[in-house]
């Protein structure tokens, strides 16, 4: 249960006490950190790590739309109800700060081993 406290607060993959990003608001991005403020390791290893945090961004949104889809189920009397894209469309959007953060922190918790292989050397 903490590990999935850790991921949602944006801690360090590392030290589990830094911040990954700063934010106040949670509709807002925020920006992320280079280096977290405990243990200072580095949290993008090469350029271009991020870009698989685009794939774990996308399965994010695509269960939050299914999750939205099942829900509409309940409020419309067809399967495939037009009226129903605003209300698939609004969580993307919605959440489209939340999905960042989220899959960047989840993208580096997939590599955290990386994270400690490098601290060392």
């Amino acid at each position: 249960m903490s590990l999935l406290s850790n991921i949602l607060h944006g801690k360090c993959p590392v030290c589990k006490k830094g911040k990954m990003f700063n934010y106040t608001f949670p509709f807002r991005a925020g920006t992320m950190n280079e280096t977290c403020s405990h243990c200072h390791t580095k949290f993008e290893q090469e350029p271009g790590f991020f870009f698989g945090a685009m794939y774990v961004s996308y399965a994010l949104t695509v269960a939050e739309c299914v999750a939205v889809f099942v829900l509409c189920q309940f409020f419309f009397d067809e399967f495939l109800d037009v009226r129903m894209i605003p209300f698939l469309i609004l969580p993307i959007l919605l959440l489209a700060p939340i999905n960042y953060r989220l899959s960047r922190v989840i993208w580096c918790y997939l590599f955290s081993s990386n994270y400690k292989k490098q601290k060392t050397q």
